[in-house]
């Protein structure tokens, strides 16, 4: 007979089920009422008697928790228990399975220093010989030697069988000071050959002390932890291998392995994992500057280095080189999964080999260029993102900016394509914005600088692809014509222009000038006539002027 508990939670899930334990083994269901409909129809866990290693019992979230060590399984966690049930526990595990339940007390100082144990099945952090919190192995996914003394942990979030209430924890990263003596095997056995005389010495030569090589304790955890959790796939597992590939975001040369289900990127620094279900897109750019040529995969969620999170993998190859591959998979293998996806040898360009491996590893089409051409012949435009040069790709379906920051923006999410300083009046005429309005009031994004050259070409390709395109220069000037149409149909007056002033001759201007120019003659002239003067006074004689007296000498 069986003995049954509810509302119990496996491995800290959102929805409780029932608890069952038989002289066959374990089993845990969940339960029929609340939670989602794929939620109930997933099959019951069941955990043989056979896999039975250590139980121990200790308080936990939901008030106790059961936590049952496997011997191929990893660490299964079942909370919700109350304090009555331990007795019976105990006694059902004894009875049935000769197991003995073990009772934990947790650290509750808070303290986050401590020592570490890497078990059977997780990492054990504990403070005065109790532990303060673990990591089951199966929850990390990638670890890194961040520092020369810190290690980075990086918890898996794309387990779909893994469902926990709450927010999760993402990254976690340890400080180890310290060092330690590391010695090399084939260093040992030469000691060893040379103590007992097998090898001989050179005459003359002197006894040099050998200086033991310094490990940090930081970089002996990493690499302990990386075996235990079995991070790093067998070598033999790998599909097909890239060397040496740079990569503009994140920044480095990486080594690229492809196996089943992941990419493994290994730098000197950091090493990625990544699963193929995190790659939404897939694509593959000729650069503007004709010498290198650009795969981008669009990742989500992004890959994490801290605080910082790369959406996009930006990888870069010479446009002409060329490599060699065979992939490393058995013919039966090969057969049965890949042979309508990959090809069994590739001799081409390494940017056309590394897509189609990923083609048909991750089953996602490769974006490549359309129909937009630049006016030298390009499928790109230079412009700039705030301060940030680079080129915009208008893709059939998409805008692409590269390469930082990487921009995506689908035509689905514009709403308008505003063209602006693109007017002849302008002061900088030679180039004009290009600003991208989306919908649901989601903001907008500009790119500048665009030459005015392409213009014409840009403008053309968005109206093609039913984008709705606004030129702001030339509605207003539409708006400015139509107001002087307006105003010129009102002839009541007539104000004349500038020109017609300048052809009108002002001859009285021209007389009174001239007999000032004569007076000004007489008055500095010493030889002057006095004949002039009186044939003046004849002339006219309405106008008398005082006649003026002789100099004399």
């Amino acid at each position: 007979m069986s003995t049954d508990f509810d509302r119990i939670y496996l491995n800290q899930s959102k929805f409780s089920g029932r608890f069952r334990i038989a002289d066959s083994g374990l089993g845990w269901k969940a339960s029929t009422s609340g939670g989602s409909a794929a939620n109930q129809a997933k099959a019951p866990f069941l955990l043989p008697a056979t896999e039975l290693s250590t139980i121990q019992w200790s308080r936990g979230s939901r008030g106790f928790e059961l936590k049952i060590n496997t011997k191929n399984q990893g660490a299964i966690q079942l909370d919700g228990f109350s304090q009555d049930d331990f007795n019976l526990i105990k006694g059902d595990f004894h009875r049935r399975f000769n197991v003995q339940v073990e009772h934990k007390e947790h650290s509750l100082r808070g303290w986050n220093w401590g020592k570490t144990d890497l078990a059977r099945n997780e990492l054990v952090f504990a403070l005065n010989g109790k532990p303060t919190f673990e990591i089951p192995y199966s929850r990390i996914t990638n670890t890194n030697l961040t520092a020369k003394n810190e290690v980075g942990i990086e918890f898996n979030i794309q387990d779909e069988d893994y469902q926990p209430a709450g927010d999760e924890m993402v990254e976690m990263r340890f400080y180890i000071p310290g060092a330690i003596e590391s010695k090399d095997e084939d260093e040992d056995m030469m000691k060893k050959e040379e103590e007992s005389g097998n090898l001989p010495k050179e005459e003359g030569a002197e006894d040099i002390e050998n200086v033991p090589e310094q490990k940090s304790l930081a970089e002996s955890f990493y690499e302990e932890l990386k075996e235990k959790a079995d991070i790093g796939e067998v070598a033999g597992d790998v599909i097909v291998s890239f060397p040496d590939v740079f990569l503009a975001t994140p920044r480095g040369r990486y080594d690229i392995d492809m196996y089943k289900d992941s990419i493994r990127l290994r730098g000197k620094t950091y090493e990625y994992k990544l699963q193929y279900r995190q790659i939404q897109r897939i694509v593959s750019l000729p650069k503007a500057d004709d010498i290198h040529h650009l795969i981008v995969l669009a990742i989500d969620p992004p890959l994490r280095q801290g605080q910082t999170t790369y959406p996009f993998l930006v990888m870069q190859f010479q446009k002409d080189e060329e490599t060699e591959v065979q992939l490393n998979l058995d013919d039966e293998n090969y057969e049965l999964n890949y042979k309508d996806k990959l090809k069994r040898q590739y001799d081409a360009k390494t940017h056309i080999v590394l897509s189609h491996v990923l083609k048909g590893l991750t089953d996602r089409r490769v974006i490549v260029p359309g129909e937009y051409k630049s006016k030298y012949d390009q499928c790109a435009v230079s412009c700039s993102y705030k301060a940030n040069e680079g080129y915009l790709y208008p893709l059939d379906n998409a805008f692409f900016f590269l390469t930082k920051p990487t921009l995506y923006i689908p035509f689905s999410d514009v709403s308008t394509v505003n063209i602006s300083r693109a007017g002849q009046t302008s002061t900088s005429s030679r180039t004009f914005d290009l600003e991208i309005v989306l919908r649901l009031n989601k903001g907008s994004t500009t790119f500048g600088n665009i030459s005015k050259e392409e213009q014409q070409l840009l403008e053309s390709f968005l109206k093609s692809k039913n984008l709705r395109v606004q030129n702001e220069d030339k509605e207003a000037q539409q708006r400015l014509q139509t107001a002087l149409g307006s105003d010129s149909e009102d002839e009541d007056i007539n104000m004349g222009s500038a020109g017609e002033d300048d052809e009108s001759v002002d001859e009285d201007f021209h007389e009174s000038s001239a007999g000032e120019d004569e007076d000004v003659a007489e008055e500095f002239d010493s030889d002057a006539s006095m004949s002039d003067a009186g044939s003046d006074e004849d002339e006219d004689d309405d106008e008398s002027r005082p006649s003026k007296k002789p100099k004399t000498e």
